[in-house]
């Protein structure tokens, strides 16, 4: 059976989206290669056409959240001030939705206490990705008119990411409640968002 030119593309990048859920939810070493396919609707078999290694899908799996963390910080930015729309990523992210969404989530929470014990390839895209994001950032910081906008992008998604990482520790689920409200509240003041 002969496929049009982007079969193989737009089959890969459902095997990443099947592989970067099951990444965040599961962990990179607990991600079977055989449960991915068969949840993408693939042999297994046809997995070597795309990947040589179960090592290269987590890798190019890591580049992928953080490719679906970008375009999403970019719709929630898309149509509205630069305040607003930072105002807007910072209440998505500090969000319940976000917090229960483990197999959704920002990769940064996901796979931070994992990284150390991945391979180089992984490591590398995880930094790779986290490095684009902090730009993002930064780049609707400067937007704002912020001054030290990449170090500030780097504090503030510090914190985002450690918010939601302890809120995901926390089993009551109105302290939850409590601490992503608090964390929005006084980052939002922190960057003189509150109107916003």
């Amino acid at each position: 059976m002969r496929y049009d030119t982007g079969h193989k593309q737009k089959t890969r990048e459902r095997i990443l989206h099947v592989a970067a859920r099951e990444v965040r939810t599961v962990g990179p070493q607990q991600v079977g290669v055989a449960a991915v396919m068969q949840e993408a609707g693939l042999t297994h078999g046809g997995f070597y056409a795309h990947f040589p290694s179960k090592d290269a899908l987590v890798a190019a799996s890591i580049g992928h959240m953080f490719d679906e963390a970008l375009t999403l910080a970019a719709k929630r930015m898309r149509g509205v001030t630069p305040a607003a729309g930072l105002a807007a990523y910072l209440d998505a992210y500090l969000s319940t939705a976000h917090c229960n969404a483990r197999g959704r989530g920002c990769p940064l929470v996901a796979l931070a206490a994992d990284l150390p014990r991945l391979p180089e390839a992984s490591r590398e895209a995880f930094a790779a990705g986290q490095r684009r994001l902090i730009q993002a950032l930064a780049a609707a910081m400067e937007q704002v008119g912020y001054a030290e906008p990449q170090a500030l992008a780097q504090s503030v998604l510090a914190e985002l990411a450690g918010t939601v990482s302890l809120a995901r520790c926390e089993t009551d689920e109105q302290r939850v409640n409590v601490m992503l409200a608090d964390a929005r509240r006084l980052l939002k003041a922190r960057l003189g968002l509150e109107q916003s």
